[in-house]
């Protein structure tokens, strides 16, 4: 009898651990709180060119390019890319275009400097005319309830000499480093308060 007890709880623990760890990493994969909700697929190309619904609730993302504070708000310009499936923009991904995201309030620009990745979400609020250089620009704008600064990504540096896990006289951890693979350096963005 003994054993039939400990094959069930064996067979538990083996049923348990894989949904604790789906649960626990499904917690990781959501979006946002405050960006989560149905949106329209307008992008912000789309409506520069004036082809959207003028009351459309967008959930808009990208790179910050500039933050100004004005009487009551702020209001930033942004590089639009693409987001994933957690509403981040995703990196290196060519650009849909600019738009300014406005928020009552204000925002230092110190802590949203350019070059950090962010997602807003709010409706469409007509365009607005800018320069990029000497270059006349139609802003679309957003109206932004939510305004959400993603944290810094880590920068990786990879060694640059050559690897070769079996080394040149076959295997073992005669060449590169060590037989798990060239040198990795983490650098982590340094804050300045």
């Amino acid at each position: 009898m003994p054993s039939l007890h400990r094959n069930t709880l064996s067979t538990l623990a083996k049923q348990a651990v894989p949904c604790a760890l789906a649960a626990a990493l499904g917690a990781c994969a959501t979006v946002p709180a405050p960006l989560q909700g149905q949106f329209a697929p307008v992008t912000p190309r789309d409506a520069a060119a004036g082809s959207q619904v003028q009351v459309a609730n967008v959930r808009w993302g990208g790179e910050i390019i500039k933050v100004e504070p004005r009487a009551g708000q702020t209001c930033f310009e942004i590089l639009a890319h693409d987001l994933n499936s957690y509403a981040r923009p995703i990196a290196r991904d060519p650009s849909d275009g600019r738009f300014l995201a406005c928020r009552t309030g204000f925002y230092d620009p110190e802590e949203f400097d350019r070059g950090r990745e962010i997602t807003v979400v709010g409706h469409l609020d007509g365009t607005e005319k800018g320069k990029i250089g000497e270059f006349d620009y139609t802003y679309p704008r957003v109206a932004a309830d939510a305004v959400y600064l993603w944290p810094e990504r880590p920068n990786y540096a990879y060694s640059p000499y050559y690897y070769d896990p079996w080394g040149p006289w076959g295997w073992g951890p005669y060449w590169g480093g060590a037989w798990w693979g060239p040198s990795v350096i983490v650098e982590r963005p340094h804050h300045h308060h």
